[in-house]
């Protein structure tokens, strides 16, 4: 398992993921899920994947090898962000229908799903969730953030925090954030985290940060945010247990 997420804002984009893809007691192994396929100057293309590994290095594989061999159709010749959404949507369809009557012989599942986040130049920044059938759905102003993978455990600071109009600099805190508070409580989500901040119009990936095991800034960020909520926490009233409604009527009994 996995998680990666995609924040969109008025001034940029912030997309992060792990780099877990199993757990257990005696084996952990970690893949990079957030790739870069920019062309600097004229797009911005990011890629997060999640879900069986060999459909989805066979997608970023059939990616690179188009660009590598200037075929016509490729990352860097479609038009808009959408096109390129779709492109990828028929790359993934493609790789599963290949493999999928063998991989379910076995019962192994070809699902995955993919986030895609980027910008060409002279149209607006986009974010798209691509699901395992091909299709796919984009942010918007009033859902700025998009998750696949492990997402329950990260939601919940995102639906508190999040607004289109979040600095970039907030988002990109909330989204590191986001997933600390999943790998607390899931051990099947697991660094080193890629965090990438996008300043919009800027044409150019400028920050992109790794994160590993035990990075001091990872445990500091830990630390301060469980006593900011234990003190919050702590700052919530105490239940009034004489509290009593006026009208009883409602209550039930159940034999």
């Amino acid at each position: 398992m996995t998680y990666c997420l995609g924040i969109i804002t008025n001034t940029g984009l912030v997309i992060a993921a792990d780099s877990r893809t199993n757990a257990g007691v005696d084996y952990i192994s970690t893949y990079r899920k957030l790739f870069d396929f920019s062309k600097s100057g004229e797009r911005v293309i990011l890629l997060c994947t999640a879900g069986n590994l060999s459909i989805t290095q066979g997608i970023v594989s059939e990616l690179d090898r188009d660009l590598k061999t200037q075929e016509e159709i490729n990352l860097h010749t479609l038009p808009s962000m959408y096109e390129v959404a779709r492109y990828i949507g028929s790359k993934l369809r493609k790789i599963q229908e290949l493999d999928e009557k063998w991989l379910k012989k076995d019962g192994i599942e070809p699902q995955c799903s993919m986030l895609l986040g980027g910008q060409i130049k002279g149209q607006d920044p986009a974010l798209f969730l691509i699901y395992s059938q091909g299709n796919f759905i984009h942010a918007t102003r009033e859902t700025p953030f998009l998750q696949i993978g492990e997402t329950k455990y990260g939601k919940p600071i995102l639906d508190r925090t999040l607004s289109f109009n979040t600095h970039l600099e907030a988002a990109a805190k909330c989204a590191l954030l986001s997933i600390d508070s999943t790998m607390k409580s899931n051990i099947s989500v697991g660094p080193p985290i890629n965090l990438v901040l996008y300043e919009k119009d800027t044409l150019e990936v400028k920050n992109w940060l790794k994160l590993r095991l035990g990075d001091p800034y990872l445990a500091e960020i830990r630390k301060l945010w469980e006593e900011c909520l234990k003190q919050g926490f702590n700052n919530i009233p105490n239940i009034n247990w004489q509290h009593r409604t006026s009208d009883t009527s409602e209550d039930i009994l159940i034999d």
